[in-house]
């Protein structure tokens, strides 16, 4: 897919939507100075261009009694499985992330539990279960100190996603 190039009006409104995501189109435009159609069709464009995927509703999981939050390194006994075993990471619901990383793990989990006796039964009972895991190494988060979304360059303020 090529890169698509972000100008300056574009950079505007993604700093909008990322700290905003239900923010009128109608403000957007006046903030930016342009009209309203205008920042309808470049939304459409950034979507159709693939830099804007979607948008959600964001749930505190704590809300939903997911206290314990969790990343897994996972080591696999043959790296050529990795398919496989990303399938059957797939089919469980507490994991919410799941990437392919550089070090001596193959892969960085991370994973709501209710408490930690129902993360050891995720670990034990599920994912050490699944073939090709060679071993996982866990680490509990105690705080989330930052939660953001990626930064995008804030032309009104002249940062870079810095807070004010």
């Amino acid at each position: 897919m090529a890169t698509y190039h972000l100008d300056q009006t574009d950079q505007k409104i993604l700093s909008f939507l990322v700290k905003n995501a239900r923010m009128p189109f109608l403000e957007i435009a006046r903030e930016c100075g342009v009209s309203g159609a205008a920042i309808h069709q470049r939304v459409k464009k950034l979507e159709s261009n693939g830099v804007i995927t979607g948008s959600q509703l964001l749930v505190k999981p704590k809300a939903l009694g997911l206290n314990v939050c969790a990343f897994i390194s996972v080591s696999l006994s043959e790296a050529n499985k990795y398919p496989e075993v990303i399938a059957a990471l797939k089919k469980i619901a507490e994991i919410v992330e799941c990437h392919f990383v550089t070090g001596k793990a193959a892969l960085l989990v991370k994973v709501y539990c209710f408490d930690n006796d129902h993360l050891m039964e995720i670990l034990l009972n599920t994912i050490q279960n699944i073939p090709y895991i060679l071993s996982t190494e866990t680490m509990i988060s105690l705080d989330q100190a930052i939660e953001r979304q990626v930064w995008v360059k804030d032309y009104k303020h002249g940062n870079y996603g810095k807070e004010d």
